[in-house]
């Protein structure tokens, strides 16, 4: 994690002080559905201020956003989890190098249904929930009721985080109802008082509840500090060091005073 975290301060130090301008065009951005509210809101403003450039933008998860960059038919893939080396081999084999950049950070936080009296689990609490070993809430302080399971699907960068941090690598219970997008865990979990699901922090609203984890709140504090169990970066990947509109954008998106601002408008937590 320390080298990962050198790299990344490293290339935005860089693109600060190595940006140069280069003849407009078109950008196409895909991939995570977690880095999606943030990579449209930021297409928008830096649209507007650049009405030559235009750009596209499409989720589907990260594993999506990474395949598109190995076949070359993305100029930016967003991720929720950093890349798999299975990944980057099959992208240097086809001649590609993928860049990190961090652009944001973020808590996957467990919700629940507002009626549901549960405020706090333990990570190995939700592992026994989504592994099906635990399954009434009354066993975890809550109502005398079957918990429906509510998981993102495998192509899911937050799907891999929740994989390695709650579950670490054991099979999610096949009784797990699984959902393409954040927003799709949302609608479900808010519908079914006997629901459970895990989203980004940025997806947090009022019709759902968000628990502790091991009595740590998700906020932008603790995701910074690393003390929320369940923390992460989001990333923008691109082929090799980015050149002209995709290392304007890049600039754009890491700027304190532009691209940064609209990842706090969105509810995620801004690099500075």
């Amino acid at each position: 994690m320390k080298t990962k975290g050198l790299i990344i301060t490293a290339v935005i130090a860089v693109l600060f002080f190595g940006a140069n301008l280069a003849s407009a065009g078109n950008l196409v951005i895909t991939g995570s559905t977690t880095v999606l509210p943030i990579a449209q809101k930021v297409a928008e403003a830096y649209m507007s201020q650049n009405p030559d450039v235009k750009i596209s933008i499409s989720g589907g998860g990260s594993g999506e956003g990474m395949k598109a960059l190995i076949d070359g038919t993305t100029s930016i893939a967003d991720s929720s989890r950093f890349i798999k080396d299975t990944e980057v081999k099959q992208a240097v084999d086809k001649g590609r190098y993928p860049v990190p950049f961090a652009i944001a950070y973020d808590c996957i936080i467990p919700v629940v249904h507002p009626s549901n009296t549960v405020v706090n689990l333990t990570v190995q609490q939700l592992k026994g929930i989504y592994k099906g070993d635990i399954k009434n809430w009354k066993e975890v302080g809550g109502p005398d009721k079957k918990i429906v399971i509510i998981s993102r699907d495998s192509s899911s960068g937050t799907y891999e985080v929740w994989d390695e941090k709650v579950m670490n690598k054991e099979k999610v219970s096949p009784a797990a109802l699984m959902q393409a997008s954040n927003g799709a865990i949302v609608q479900a979990v808010s519908s079914n008082q006997n629901a459970i699901g895990y989203i980004g922090i940025g997806y947090v609203d009022n019709s759902v509840k968000a628990l502790m984890v091991n009595r740590v709140k998700g906020t932008a504090e603790t995701a910074l500090n690393g003390t929320f169990p369940i923390h992460r970066a989001l990333y923008m990947f691109t082929d090799g060091w980015p050149k002209g509109d995709t290392l304007n954008f890049i600039n754009f998106m890491l700027h304190p005073q532009k691209g940064q601002k609209y990842v706090k408008e969105e509810g995620f937590v801004p690099m500075y």
